[in-house]
Order: C-alpha cells, then structure tokens, then sequence
C-alpha cells in the first residue's frame, strides 16, 4: 500500500488561489460538511464518504 492512510496526494487540485484567499473548486458534501469534496460526474455529484448523490438538470 502506498502512502498514508485517509490522506489525499491531489487535494491541493480542490482549491484555487486568488490573491491572499483560496477558493473551493469542488462543491462540498451537505451531510459531511467542511473538507469533504463530490465527486463531479457527466450527470451527477457524488459523496465518496456517505454516498450521497445530487443530479444536474
């Protein structure tokens, strides 16, 4: 197994930095809360922790 457990090498691809401040690039889980990024897919977004699931219209 390689690297640490829980820990994401590509985190730093969520954010955008402007200026002094960092943006989120990833829309936040509404059940998690804070530090946990959906997955975007063709047609939807989703949890990777509680499996939550959001369509795009």
């Amino acid at each position: 197994m390689a690297g640490k457990k829980g820990s994401s090498p590509s985190v730093y691809k969520y954010y955008k930095v402007k200026g002094d401040k960092a943006e989120r690039g990833r829309k936040e889980c509404s059940r998690c809360g804070k530090g946990v990024f959906m997955a975007s897919h063709k047609n939807r977004q989703t949890c990777g922790k509680c499996g939550l699931t959001e369509f795009n219209q």
